[in-house]
């Protein structure tokens, strides 16, 4: 009798558990981490506005690392007066570890965007393209050093896809198809004279952009988010214009409507766009968020298309779907009930 009691109550107990595993296994996505999602695609869509605000800034004359100085430079701007009446005692409070991881990772974006910037004078866009692009490799290599993070399962097979629809993307402008065949630049032009210059500052680039998400990363789980950025900001603002001065570049004397773009470039893809994946560096790990940077260049060329009519090749398509689903199976790590 206590046998059949005992048998009883262990199949019991393994029928729950079973029931258990099976509603982990099948259960929709918490509603926490659709709320991320959407804001990630959010931050994607406003980010993917930035290169049709630089290229309407560039055909009125302004210099690249002008537009890169006048972005950082109207964000923290616009957040000083909300910083000053609502924050300011937050920052005073910043003990001096906090206050210099902040504005190390302002020093990282102000590099980022230097550097890249930059590097578009010395080598071809797709080149850039393919080297900035993998941000994503570099901070999924450091965050398990740094941070513990790493990428499991399927969030690595969607690393891996991401990565090679960035480069597909990147080599689609320097590609193509002859008489049946693919016919693309041999690789020793990337080693050539200032090729190899530009290049390497597009790598730098994307080192910048990882150190400035796991440094993000390391602190936002501590600090509110509005500090934060304006520290953050702000470093980048002021390295971006001594790097200006320094270049004999100014803001002054540019076209008005120049005014305009900096200012929609402050708004739309650093301060709502950016921001959003700061915010969202506090919940999700860093190498996910640095994954999702990459549909910016989908984004692009979407605006592109409706806005300059300038029609993607199969190539672009190609890397996009790559880029998409990446993202998507990436997504899949952190996505059921209990992970968020």
């Amino acid at each position: 009798m206590s046998g059949d009691f005992k048998y009883n109550v262990n199949n019991s107990q393994l029928s729950a558990a079973l029931r258990i595993d099976h509603q982990l296994m099948t259960s929709s996505p918490s509603p926490r981490y659709i709320t991320l999602m959407l804001s990630l695609l959010a931050g994607v869509s406003a980010v993917s506005t930035a290169a049709i605000f630089i290229r309407f800034a560039q055909n009125g004359g302004a210099p690249s690392i002008v537009i890169a100085a006048a972005r950082l430079t109207f964000t923290s701007l616009i957040l000083a007066p909300v910083v000053f009446l609502r924050y300011r005692h937050d920052i005073l409070r910043l003990n001096r570890k906090d206050l210099m991881l902040a504005l190390l990772s302002g020093f990282f974006l102000a590099l980022h965007f230097a550097t890249w910037i930059t590097s578009l004078e010395f080598t071809t866009v797709a080149s850039s393209v393919v080297l900035v692009t993998t941000t994503p490799l570099w901070v999924a290599i450091i965050a398990p050093l740094v941070l513990h993070e790493r990428l499991k399962g399927i969030a690595v097979l969607g690393l891996v896809f991401a990565m090679i629809g960035g480069i597909i993307v990147g080599m689609s402008d320097a590609c193509a198809w002859q008489r049946y065949r693919l016919i693309c630049p041999p690789i020793k032009t990337l080693f050539n004279g200032t090729a190899f210059f530009g290049n390497a500052l597009a790598l730098i680039g994307a080192w910048m952009a990882a150190g400035y998400l796991l440094v993000g990363k390391k602190i936002r789980a501590r600090m509110e988010l509005v500090p934060y950025l304006f520290i953050v900001y702000g470093m980048a603002a002021l390295v971006l214009l001594v790097i200006m001065v320094g270049m004999g570049q100014s803001f002054l004397g540019l076209p008005p409507l120049d005014y305009l773009w900096f200012l929609l470039l402050a708004l739309i893809p650093q301060l709502f766009g950016h921001s959003i994946f700061n915010w969202s560096l506090k919940f999700l790990p860093a190498s996910i968020v640095a994954l999702t940077l990459l549909g910016e260049p989908v984004g692009s060329t979407i605006l592109a298309f409706v806005i300059f009519s300038e029609k993607p090749g199969w190539g672009k398509i190609f890397g996009a779907l790559f880029i998409l689903g990446g993202i998507w199976l990436a997504a899949q790590q952190g996505g059921k009930k209990g992970n968020l």
